[in-house]
């Protein structure tokens, strides 16, 4: 690690990570493998033995902080951070292959890049299907059993995963970002509390010209569910995919997308996903919504 300006600051977010964060944190030296690094750990209020754990290591600046969200630590983070060219966002249940970073900076130092996605891997080795098509009309139905394109927002063909190409974003749970284009969108957008944040940066980074591509040189692992899905978590990505879409078109469109979700997770209900019901009873009524997403006041959230 560096105590002036870096190559790249690691930004980790933890919330009750104490069974993942120690292989990240261990997995970075030989990952970052010739840069110049910073790493900086916010932890959102874990409630486990995560800080102290951290605690005990001399590789990260812990930062303690309530929880006001993902993005809200990300930001935190950045802040907390020494000046770098480029920004490396990663979940405390990912780890990160020996010399992926420098790969994928040559990739981000491409003209008009903002964001570059790596290879992920599940626990397993077999491909974690990160990449992600635009929210749209068509793609809010769960109709991604078709694996058509205009239905589907998840990329499952593997044959999508063989070569370098720009896509519409990528699951953000190991990201590199250059930090001109964090500037220029004034960072991850705090609102959406958790999930949605990192959709929302790579399109409103596109609207500003700068591309999300997929690399697949670089190898990363993502555990997945580090910090488990409970039916206020899977509300919450529900009802921020429908933020999200309303942010970024009409309110006539809005409205059909709002109700389209709803009947989605009706269906869902219906076939056994309990989760679902919950998220029914938060976008019909407003007061039902997780507080933190500030979105109870309007039945089309905001």
């Amino acid at each position: 690690m560096s105590g002036g300006a870096v190559d790249v600051a690691a930004l980790v977010v933890t919330y009750n990570s104490e069974g993942h964060v120690a292989e990240l944190l261990d997995s970075l030296p030989a990952a970052l493998d010739g840069l110049s690094y910073s790493v900086v750990v916010v932890d959102n209020g874990s409630a486990d033995g995560t800080l102290a754990l951290l605690d005990r290591r001399d590789d990260c600046v812990v930062v303690r902080s309530s929880n006001d969200g993902y993005a809200a630590g990300i930001n935190r983070a950045v802040r907390s951070s020494p000046p770098a060219g480029a920004l490396l966002v990663l979940n405390p249940d990912a780890t990160v292959d020996p010399g992926a970073v420098p790969l994928m900076l040559d990739v981000l130092r491409k003209p008009g890049i903002g964001v570059v996605a790596p290879r992920v891997r599940e626990a397993d080795g077999s491909l974690s299907p990160t990449l992600r098509r635009g929210p749209t009309m068509g793609r809010v139905g769960g109709l991604s059993f078709t694996g058509l394109a205009a239905f589907t927002e998840r990329i499952e063909d593997p044959a999508e995963y063989e070569a370098e190409h720009e896509v519409d974003w990528a699951v953000g749970a190991i990201l590199l970002i250059d930090r001109e284009c964090y500037d220029a969108l004034g960072g991850l957008d705090e609102s959406y509390f958790l999930y949605s944040e990192e959709t929302d940066f790579s399109l409103r980074a596109r609207d500003q010209g700068w591309a999300t591509v997929y690399t697949p040189a670089p190898g990363a692992m993502h555990v997945g569910g580090g910090s488990g899905e409970s039916a206020t978590t899977h509300t919450m990505k529900i009802v921020n995919r429908v933020r999200l879409y309303r942010r970024r078109t009409d309110d006539t469109r809005a409205w059909v997308f709002f109700v389209l979700t709803v009947l989605t997770e009706v269906r869902r209900g219906v076939l056994g996903h309990r989760k679902s019901w919950p998220t029914v009873r938060a976008l019909l009524r407003p007061s039902a919504r997780p507080p933190m997403l500030g979105a109870s006041e309007a039945f089309l959230p905001r």
